[in-house]
């Protein structure tokens, strides 16, 4: 009897084990997009768990006990074009193109943050903002302010969006005044007058308060877009004296009294000038009014966003632009924007990681009399036919499984095999590899001391979740 006991006893132990060991093992799905567009954003069939192995491959080590910023989202600008061009579609096919974007389920990107344009963009098919008068006139009480340039398309969008996914955050950036506040009234360059700063700050307000009427949430306000490239259409030059004393004299107070819950951004233009924020944030006034400072890519290096943060961690950074231009090198942009984008802006800090452009049309247009010709993007929209072009791609990599408040998790660089993990608020790991070499990698994926042995082919990225 006792002999028979004992049996029974070692193969419940031995099922057991094998069920815990079976419970333990952490099963990853796979999604890669190749350069050579072979594969484009496909989830892969095969599956890995991680098993202990000694190897001498390369690792890419993971570790979620060292964790850095918490992510808001990836995403796109939706111009007034992107909107007009989507606007236009048939209902149905409108719908089944903002479900693709925006739902959240296994058929779709999840799209989880836009930029839009506080007035006209230079995609916009006209310059506008919401206070035009005649020439000669002024509007200091902002009696004459109004929506309606963005009622037609924008709005009505961005309703349908939220009405798919209610958390979308929401950044607006002015790229200009209203002419009438302008040292050089015109749409294109000139300063804003120092008499009308608090009007102009109680317009960026006022801006913000009609939104939410509309059930649109600004979370988000950069300053002014671009401020050291006034050659734009619109567009506005703001140095960064001039800036920093908006925000302290004037933004920052008028949202303060009214309890505006929008996020004050400074910046907002190239990584070549990363002492325009610092001198902004090394002012004790302005600074207790500023989240933190946005970023393109035009110009510097995507390293240089950490100098910024060194400088001042408690402010938060945030990437919000970067073109694609048409007709698009699919290789190349895929590669490049990857590794400086997903990859290198979420390494150095940024919340945020936004292309360019959502949609165009086949011609690249609308666009302002003076505004960019040769924007590609994300989509083109020929009426009711999509093109899914590269940023379509590169944003999918991190906004289908990088969620809102996912937080970015080390991970270790690897030559030839940039990378950047996550930890989502359900607990999943995402890591985001590519292959920037001109042959196949082979790699360990290593966590919690197993590891995955896994193959890249060249140009190649992939997100592994698990």
């Amino acid at each position: 009897m006792k002999i028979i006991f004992k049996i029974f006893l070692s193969i419940s132990l031995n099922l057991f084990l094998f069920g815990n060991l079976q419970a333990q093992k952490q099963f990853a799905e796979i999604w890669f997009t190749s350069s050579d567009e072979s594969i484009l954003f496909k989830k892969q069939a095969k599956t890995f768990n991680f098993e202990y192995t000694n190897n001498t491959l390369p690792n890419i080590i993971i570790d979620e006990s060292k964790t850095f910023q918490k992510m808001d989202g990836f995403g796109f600008t939706l111009t007034g074009g992107s909107a007009m061009l989507i606007n236009q579609m048939n209902t149905k096919e409108r719908a089944a193109l903002l479900q693709e974007l925006f739902a959240t389920n296994d058929a779709n990107i999840g799209i989880s943050y836009l930029r839009i344009s506080v007035g006209a963009s230079d995609l916009d098919d006209h310059v506008f903002s919401y206070d035009d008068l005649p020439e000669g006139e002024t509007d200091p009480e902002l009696n004459k302010f109004n929506l309606a340039a963005d009622q037609q398309y924008l709005i009505p969008v961005l309703k349908q969006i939220l009405a798919i996914n209610p958390e979308i955050k929401i950044l607006a950036s002015p790229w200009s005044p209203p002419v009438w506040m302008k040292s050089n009234a015109n749409s294109k360059g000139g300063s804003l007058k120092p008499e009308y700063y608090t009007t102009y700050a109680k317009y960026l307000l006022k801006y913000i308060q009609e939104m939410k009427k509309e059930g649109i949430r600004i979370d988000a306000l950069t300053v002014q877009n671009e401020p050291l490239h006034p050659g734009n259409n619109p567009s506005l030059l703001m140095l960064p004296e001039e800036q920093g004393l908006f925000v302290r004299k004037h933004l920052g107070p008028i949202f303060k009294a009214s309890k505006a819950d929008t996020k004050i951004i400074i910046y907002d233009h190239n990584a070549d000038r990363p002492d325009y924020p610092i001198t902004i944030l090394n002012d004790q006034e302005a600074r207790k009014y500023i989240d933190g400072s946005a970023f393109h890519l035009y110009g510097g290096y995507i390293n240089t966003l950490s100098d910024v943060h060194n400088a001042h961690p408690d402010k938060n950074l945030y990437f919000t632009e970067q073109w694609i231009g048409s007709p698009g090198n699919f290789s190349g942009d895929l590669i490049w924007h990857v590794k400086n984008l997903i990859i290198g802006a979420s390494k150095n800090w940024c919340k945020t990681v936004l292309e360019w452009n959502l949609a165009a049309d086949p011609k690249q247009n609308p666009h302002t009399e003076g505004g960019c010709t040769e924007c590609l993007g994300a989509i083109t929209i020929d009426k009711n036919n999509i093109k899914r072009n590269p940023a379509y791609y590169i944003i999918a990599h991190a906004s289908k499984f990088v969620r809102p408040n996912s937080v970015r998790i080390f991970s270790n660089t690897t030559i030839s095999l940039p990378n950047v993990a996550f930890k989502t608020p359900s607990g999943r790991k995402v890591l985001i590899v590519q292959n920037e070499s001109n042959k196949a990698q082979k790699f360990n994926i290593s966590y919690q001391g197993k590891k995955a042995i896994q193959t890249l082919e060249a140009g190649v990225v992939a997100t592994y979740v698990w």
